[in-house]
């Protein structure tokens, strides 16, 4: 709704808010945002993460184990390669430390949306994502051509790369289209993340989105010791304490805070690679691949302190760490660069004519030609930059900010706290199965089967099927692979009526808001009910809450996540999932059959009070008839009305001005 200068006097006034605010005046903790200014800063993140993507190119792979890269090997040729800064493409190429989000920001351009959907996502994958991808990227793209969408394509029965360093290279942008807001950019960045990545590699992938969203507002202020330590330490507390990844992050931040040489980088590469891969049993961790995420995610926070805001000496530092080091590098190149800016980034290399042009072809198929006149490029940063402007005023917007042309006005967060903000800790603690776990009171589950199932690519024993893996929030290191495997029944006859029954009972009655079956894998001659039917436990009575044919079952789709809500939140102490078993041999394959509490959603910091989308004089009226507490003091007074009208009035003197 759009006011008059006269109305939005009048309404003030019927408040009784005093109408005298300085032009120009923000609320307290409020960041303003020029549009422009912006715009280059996202120029700066583009050509960042090339320049560091395609320096660290020339040492991937080479060093997965010690002996590592030093000091003394920059800037030597090594292993047949100049260790050199890589700044000469013209059209920067193509790679997946880019592409993949070029993609993401481009669906968010076609859809008018920054949340994307699983189905646009898979979609978009399907179209444009074919090739030069590897690992997770390839398992979850192979899912796809079977009918699966995120978050099932991470999942760790489905996908056994989910711990990789996928996300960790595909996601960071969500962080820099929410700027100064982490939490909206965990939302946007949630099931991106999801389809490649789940446990700590999905919190390794979460603290990068929150790095660039807090850093694209600290900005240049920011790129020095101190702004960079305070920004780990901040982006921490958007992950459980629980977590590998948070253990990665405490670890190196610990051992740099403690190193009298701060330009001893190698020591705390050395005591990544002692922890999490050379000793790593000893610690309770478990090293997979030099492509993980664990030890690439620990050279990554390395580059980042021991960088110190610097650009040149992040990326050679993440360039020499090993491991998959273009990675780590290209990301903190990346932050770096939308720190800086553009116009920055091009003083640091002030010697080097710095491309602007960008061939997306290369990589990534069916791409739309911005440049139709240049054969060797389909786009400019300077370009992409501007279109991406529109996806943040729809950010920003979402965040309970203001926007206008000019710029943002974005609201002040609070400190992270990960039960609230962060989206995979939120589903996590609705599970019934992970919760009952966590208190010491593990389900039990049950079949009704009456002989055991074979042990082969499934599992025979059904506490498969109730171990909480597929929504265990905590990040914790799993080091019997078994835990992953799904359940199945094959081997073993259903019953006389062709019917199979899962079970999983509580020690204690657990809220249901949600009943919640995850199938496994489906093969040639079964893995699938034909029909389901769920049933839950009251009071020691079994109730059918549903018929075999009432829920949506495709055969041809495994991996299916089924869920069905109850008419009310009811507390039960047990949930059965019963159905005529499918295939020629006659099996199903599960795995997880849970119990969902009502879900909570992420809170909303900032002055949209009638939830209606956009910050006007209506959210005055909804204060005048409810205050609320504006600034987080734990009062409600003079100040919070003071907050609301000066976030309004941002954008109320752009009207009056003329200048929407």
């Amino acid at each position: 709704m759009a006011h008059s200068s006269s109305a939005f006097v009048a309404a003030i006034s019927v408040l009784g808010l005093c109408t005298a605010i300085s032009v120009g005046a923000i609320p307290q903790g409020a960041k303003e945002l020029d549009r422009d200014a912006y715009a280059d800063q996202l120029e700066g993140f583009w050509v960042g993460q090339c320049i560091a993507n395609w320096t660290g190119l020339r040492t991937e792979g080479r060093r997965q184990e010690a002996p590592f890269y030093t000091d003394a090997d920059w800037p030597m040729t090594f292993d047949g390669v100049s260790l050199r800064f890589v700044t000469d493409q013209d059209p920067w190429q193509a790679d997946d430390d880019t592409d993949i989000e070029y993609v993401y920001g481009s669906l968010m351009t076609e859809h008018m949306s920054p949340m994307l959907t699983a189905g646009q996502i898979r979609d978009g994958w399907i179209e444009h994502i074919n090739s030069f991808i590897w690992v997770s990227n390839a398992k979850a793209r192979i899912l796809m051509n079977r009918g699966i969408e995120p978050p099932m394509t991470s999942l760790p029965s489905a996908n056994g790369s989910f711990l990789m360093i996928d996300a960790q290279l595909t996601t960071e942008y969500f962080g820099a289209v929410a700027p100064g807001m982490p939490s909206v950019a965990l939302e946007l960045a949630d099931l991106p993340i999801r389809t490649t990545a789940g446990g700590h590699a999905a919190h390794a992938a979460q603290f990068f989105v929150v790095l660039h969203s807090l850093g694209a507002v600290r900005g240049q202020d920011a790129l020095n010791a101190a702004g960079i330590e305070q920004l780990v330490v901040d982006a921490m507390g958007y992950l459980p304490s629980t977590s590998k990844a948070y253990d990665i992050v405490e670890t190196v931040l610990t051992d740099y805070q403690s190193n009298p040489d701060k330009t001893n980088w190698e020591r705390t590469r050395d005591l990544v690679a002692d922890r999490y891969q050379i000793n790593d049993d000893l610690y309770g961790f478990r090293y997979q691949a030099w492509y993980e995420s664990s030890v690439n995610f620990g050279s990554a926070i390395v580059c980042l302190l021991y960088g110190e805001g610097d650009y040149r000496e992040t990326v050679r530092i993440g360039t020499l760490t090993g491991w998959d080091s273009d990675n780590p590098t290209a990301t903190m190149g990346g932050l770096i660069g939308l720190m800086l800016g553009a116009d920055g980034l091009r003083d640091e290399f002030a010697g080097d004519d710095l491309s602007d042009r960008y061939w997306i072809l290369r990589t990534r198929d069916a791409m739309f030609d911005y440049l139709p006149d240049d054969p060797d490029a389909e786009d400019l940063f300077t370009l992409l930059a501007k279109r991406q402007l529109r996806n943040i005023d729809r950010v920003v917007e979402m965040g309970g900010g203001v926007a206008n042309f000019a710029g943002w006005l974005i609201p002040e967060h609070p400190a992270g706290d990960h039960d609230l903000h962060n989206p995979i800790c939120r589903e996590g603690l609705r599970s019934a199965n992970v919760q009952q776990i966590e208190l010491g009171t593990p389900p039990t589950a049950t079949t009704s089967l009456s002989d055991d199932p074979m042990l082969q690519v499934g599992s025979p024993l059904p506490i498969r099927f109730a171990n909480g893996v597929e929504h265990d929030p905590s990040g914790r290191e799993y080091l019997d692979t078994q835990d992953f495997q799904f359940f199945w029944t094959k081997g073993s006859a259903p019953d006389m009526n062709g019917e199979v029954a899962l079970e999983v009972q509580y020690a204690q009655p657990v809220e249901a808001h949600t009943l919640r079956f995850i199938e496994g894998d489906h093969f040639v001659d079964g893995g699938w009910f034909e029909t389901l039917n769920f049933e839950i436990r009251v009071q020691d009575e079994w109730i059918a809450v549903t018929r075999g044919d009432e829920l949506s079952l495709d055969s041809a789709v495994p991996f299916e996540r089924i869920d069905f809500e109850l008419d009310q939140v009811t507390m039960i102490d047990g949930v059965r999932v019963r159905g005529q078993v499918g295939g020629s041999a006659s099996y199903i394959t599960a795995s997880e059959l849970d119990v969902l509490a009502a879900p909570t959603q992420r809170p909303d910091f900032g002055w949209d009070i009638d939830q209606d989308g956009r910050v006007d004089v209506e959210d005055l009226y909804s204060f005048n008839d409810s205050p609320i507490d504006m600034d987080r003091n734990g009062m409600i007074e003079a100040n919070d009305k003071k907050l609301l009208e000066q976030a309004v009035r941002w954008k109320e003197l752009e009207e009056i001005r003329g200048d929407r």
